[in-house]
């Protein structure tokens, strides 16, 4: 067919990557040996592997090796292919894959003890020459695992090791199925082929993402330029293959642009296109440093875009490709920003020892020592009574790089850092653009050498979409400029004593106001009340939270009252709780515990008399500054699973902070430019199930916001063109009002196959009226042509709700809502699935549908067919005779019938592979009526046919006289042997023989003993060895060979096989 997964999307993948220099084959014939039988060596089909168990092609790698090392001795030679290649199962898979890597980009490390002999490295891949390795895309190969057998649809290998898996889908199927059923099932059953790889894509030939083995869903990135930062950005197939996958920047991206990261658990990271272009482009400039005059230019990637980690690449390509001793000093203004980069360089492996310079002496004599990192403050570089500062270190391998580089105290100690170290080059890191006014960054920096927007890593999915939403309280009184001088004060990201009192005394109005114990409590209600009130993730979570506040004082206070107003509200909740029955109890009971687990914490750095200066204002400072000292806050707060899930800030963490998991940021801070920009970045990471981040805005920041973006636009440009920058945050009335396009064109797509949504949620539930509408309505999305469609439409507006809530801008659409969750839980009963759709347990926790839930909540579906329990028991010649009775059969009665079939066979094939046939003739069948060549009634009674191939097979054990265990052995030795009636019992026997004798030779990890493989084969050759003359010195050894494998695959000892009960 010319619409399947092999003839529009892997047939011109393989071209593609002959066309990048790749040698390609299908496997479908390989062939199985020992690397030391001569007869193999020149066969094509034969890529050095032993056993389908293999994932190392022995002979390429081995062949590439003495290539690569033609100094080094054989012996050592086979020593480094052996420590590759060693059993890993006991270890982690990320430390597997980590150890390999290790092995991968810095070689075997060979150390003698003989005098005689030098210590040496044994490199496995040429990085620095990509046309000096061997590589080679083989599709459909055939890998086992403990006991299942799979075949990915292409592997890339370089020298013989499987560097690239790509799991490919046909253009019309979902790229999320490729991941959770795929991929997931991959890594479970042949987990050793996941201990080499560097990278994995996923591709239907429309969307193609790409993501390391620990990569989530959330986390696997479109690849959309190939060369250069200039090209339109693309999705497809080919822009993924030409710019990951050709030879030179697949082996780049997997030597600089590869890192593990130690956080709670070990996450390996492959750099976004944006950070692999991006930093290419940054480190052309070491070539020609002193053209430059030191300046190597500004790289604007927005926050939340992987900018920390652009740092690590940025320093690791360079000292592994740059010649130089180099010293990288990475400057900060803050000290809680300094161990941000700190811990994300540790982290990540690059840096070991603390090089963390507390004073301009300290800097002084760590230049003057052989140190890869220095981290230091801006502050350090003040001058003099008169504004000067000595001349620290002349030399001129030293880097210095900036993060957030444009804020005010830069202006003037820049320059004092640039005389300090004259001979230095300089690079500014930051995640807002630099605004207009702000030219002296430009003088020590230059110019920008690499932007990736708002509105790109939103596009991306490097970052979520922000929301914005007005909840300023009446009290405020709320005018234009309130909050606009006391943001100048504020601009600083922390404040001191002396700025502080300065704010009370010049804007003690403004502040009276905002810190209103009045206004205080009613914000402090109406934050519980909207958080507890949020959309879950999809995952079931709540997302973390952040409340920002004017100063410590206010953020103790404000801590304070949240804590009266949540046990106000837990109480309420508890009450409610009492007299609530069905979805509505489910929702108070997630509320009511998810109140009592969690946990809060004041975030706030220390001072000088903080102490005694807040406990005249009645404040109990101490406590919380002892806990942010004594327990690691930071950590807590970042692991989605600590209860620790508010917290109160003013100045810390609003920048250079990075949890993935906080969804909501309360702002009741006066707040401009970068820091705006910045604190509001806080909350559009990327997390699993999370579909976007809130800012909540208690001070009227929005004129604010408007404000920094139009100086975005006009203070950018290149080249005197202006560089527009889209707004990263949205109000909500845009969300609500994007609800209510997708639900009409919803309904104008249901109208159009005869459905009246209008009419399902208006009518009665009294009777059977509305029950009839929602059941026909599912009966007719089941479809093929309409059932995508539907769904798509559904998880649009399904999305948008769980930005809008708790918003009630949304309720008006929440029957709808409803509705079409109904329809699609309908849908997947009828289908024989279980309803455990994330959208659809959504519409439970939605707090304004009890009335209808009740009143639809006794939905039975009627089916003739019965409930897919116990499939593997199931007796074909009952289903046959059920399915008999079934006249007209119904859309419903296709599907449920086609998944009864589909969990029966999976475990005919597992027990025996010559069955492949009917799993194929059954996935064409599926393929031919989801492409619309059948209709529902066709489909039925061609399953139907397939159902008696299927019982005959099945009673095959019967006629033959065999077990199912002997007849997959005896089908494999028959399947290629002219044989007669009496040959054939011969063959039976041996078969009889073979599956007793096996069974007490199969030890406890047989497979990973060379002594004991050996004894298994032995034992199948001379068994075999009375198999009938007709088995000629061609057809005898491949006999022996398959069942061996068969064997190898099936059985990894201790009684365990597929046939075990």
């Amino acid at each position: 067919m010319t619409y399947t997964e092999d003839a529009l999307v892997e047939q011109p993948a393989i071209n593609l990557f002959s066309e990048l220099n790749w040698d390609t084959v299908t496997c479908w014939d390989e062939i199985f040996g020992s690397l030391d039988d001569a007869n193999l060596a020149d066969n094509p089909l034969f890529f050095g592997r032993e056993t389908r168990n293999d994932v190392v092609l022995f002979a390429r790698l081995k062949a590439a090796l003495l290539k690569l090392n033609p100094d080094v001795s054989k012996l050592i030679i086979q020593e480094a292919i052996d420590e590759i290649a060693r059993d890993r199962s006991a270890m982690t898979p990320i430390a597997a894959n980590e150890e390999v890597y290790g092995l991968l980009t810095n070689g075997y490390v060979y150390i003698t003890n003989a005098e005689d002999e030098d210590d040496c490295v044994v490199r496995y891949v040429d990085w620095s020459s990509a046309c000096n390795n061997d590589f080679l895309l083989c599709s459909q190969m055939s890998i086992s695992g403990e006991i299942e057998t799979r075949r990915p649809d292409l592997i890339g290998f370089v020298n013989g090791l499987p560097i690239v898996f790509i799991e490919l889908k046909a253009s019309h199927k979902n790229l999320l199925t490729a991941y959770k059923n795929n991929l997931s099932d991959y890594k479970n059953t042949i987990p050793q082929l996941f201990v080499y790889n560097q990278i994995i894509i996923l591709s239907n030939g429309v969307q193609s993402k790409v993501g390391s083995t620990s990569s989530q869903w959330e986390h696997f990135a479109e690849w959309k330029k190939i060369e250069s930062e200039k090209e339109k950005r693309r999705v497809s197939l080919e822009v993924v293959i030409r710019g990951v996958c050709e030879q030179n920047r697949l082996l780049d991206i997997i030597e600089n642009y590869t890192l593990f990261v130690k956080a709670k658990h070990t996450v390996k990271i492959i750099a976004k296109y944006h950070q692999y272009l991006g930093v290419n482009q940054a480190l052309s400039g070491l070539s020609n440093v002193k053209e430059r005059a030191g300046q190597l230019g500004v790289f604007w990637h927005t926050q939340g875009s992987g900018k920390s980690f652009s740092m690590v690449f940025f320093c690791k390509k360079a000292f592994r490709k740059y010649t130089g001793n180099w010293t990288f000093v990475l400057v900060t203004d803050r000290t809680d920003l300094d161990d941000q980069i700190y811990k994300t360089f540790n982290s990540a492996g690059i840096v070991t020892e603390n090089c963390q310079a507390e004073s301009g002496s300290e800097l002084k004599a760590l230049l003057g020592e052989d140190h890869r990192f220095v981290f230091t403050l801006i502050q350090k570089f003040k001058g003099d009574e008169k504004g000067n500062y000595p001349v620290l270190s002349e030399r001129n391998d030293i880097i210095v790089i900036t993060d957030e580089a444009h804020r005010s105290q830069y202006d003037s100690l820049a320059m004092n850092m640039r005389s300090a170290m004259p001979n230095a080059s300089f690079m500014a890191f930051t995640g807002t653009p630099l605004l207009s006014g702000e030219a002296k960054t430009q003088e020590v920096f230059g110019d920008y050498i690499s932007i990736y927007n708002f509105a790109d890593a939103v596009d991306d999915g490097a970052t979520l979409p922000l929301y914005y939403e007005n909840r300023v309280p009446e009290v405020s009184v709320s005018i234009d400029t309130l909050g606009e001088d006391i943001a100048e004060i504020l601009d600083q990201a922390d404040l001191t004593d002396e700025q502080e009192t300065r704010l009370e005394t010049e804007f003690s109005k403004a502040y009276h106001i905002i810190t209103r114990d009045d206004r205080l409590e009613t914000i402090a209600t109406d934050l519980v009340e909207h958080y507890i009130n949020r959309d879950p993730f999809s995952n079931g979570m709540l997302g973390k939270a952040m409340v920002v506040s004017i100063d410590k004082a206010t953020t103790i206070k404000m801590y304070d009252k949240v804590q009266l107003a949540w046990k106000t509200k837990l109480n309420s909740l508890k009450s409610q709780a009492k007299f609530a029955t069905g979805s509505r109890l489910s929702k108070l009971q997630f509320q009511i515990e998810h109140m009592e687990m969690t946990d809060m914490a004041v975030v706030v750095s220390g001072g000088q008399n903080d102490d005694e200066r807040l406990a005249k204002k009645g404040l109990n400072y101490k406590p919380h500054r002892e806990r942010f000292l004594k327990e690691k806050i930071d950590e807590k707060f970042k692991d989605p699973e600590d209860d620790l899930r508010i917290v109160f800030v003013c100045a810390m963490w609003l920048t250079g902070f990075d949890a993935p998991s906080v969804s909501t940021l309360y702002l009741d801070k006066p707040l401009k430019s970068h820091t705006l920009m910045q604190t509001i970045a806080r909350a559009n990471r990327v997390y699993a199930g999370k579909a976007a981040g809130q800012i909540v805005d208690y001070i009227n920041i929005f004129s604010a916001l408007q404000q920094a973006l139009g100086l975005y636009g006009g203070g950018v440009a290149e080249g005197g063109a202006p560089y527009n920058v889209d707004s990263p945050a949205k109000d909500k009335s845009e969300l609500v009002a994007a609800l209510g396009i997708a639900v009409n064109e919803l309904i104008v797509f249901l109208g159009s196959i005869d459905i009246d949504l209008t009419q399902i949620v208006s009518a009665s539930a009294d009777g059977f009226a509305k029950l009839s509408l929602l059941d026909n309505a599912s009966e007719t999305l089941l479809e093929p042509k309409n059932k995508e469609e539907f769904t798509s439409y559904l998880r649009q507006i399904n999305r948008i709700f769980k930005a809008i809530m708790p918003d009630d801008g949304a309720n008006q659409y929440v029957p709808y809502r409803i509705a079409i969750n109904i329809i699609y839980s309908q849908m997947r009963l009828k289908s024989g699935l279980s309803v455990d759709d994330e959208d659809v347990l959504d519409v439970v926790r939605n707090q304004v549908n009890d009335l209808l839930d009740e009143s639809i909540s006794t939905i039975k579906i009627q089916s003739n067919l019965p409930e897919p329990v116990n499939i593997a028991n199931i007796d074909f010649d009952a289903l046959a005779t059920m399915v008999a009775k079934v006249e007209k059969p119904k859309q419903s009665d296709a599907e449920k019938l086609k998944n009864l079939i589909e969990r029966k066979l999976q475990p005919m094939m597992l027990k025996n592979k010559t069955r492949q046939d009917l799993q194929q003739k059954f996935q064409d069948l599926i393929e031919a009526y989801n492409l619309g060549a059948y209709t529902a009634e066709e489909f039925f009674n061609r399953l139907k046919e397939f159902i008696t191939e299927l019982a005959h097979e099945d009673k095959r054990t019967v006629r033959e006289g065999l077990t199912e265990e002997e007849l997959a052995v005896y089908d494999l030795m028959v399947q290629a042997a002219p044989l007669t009636d009496k040959e054939r019992n011969q063959v039976k026997e041996v078969a009889k023989v073979l599956t007793e004798k096996m069974q007490e030779m199969l030890v406890i990890d047989w497979r990973k003993k060379q002594r004991t493989k050996a004894r298994v084969k032995n034992m199948i050759e001379e068994v075999l060895d009375n198999l009938p003359e007709s088995y000629d010195d061609d057809l005898w050894p491949k006999t022996c060979s398959e069942v061996y494998m068969h064997i190898f695959e099936k059985y990894p000892g201790q009684g365990q096989s597929p046939y075990a009960h």
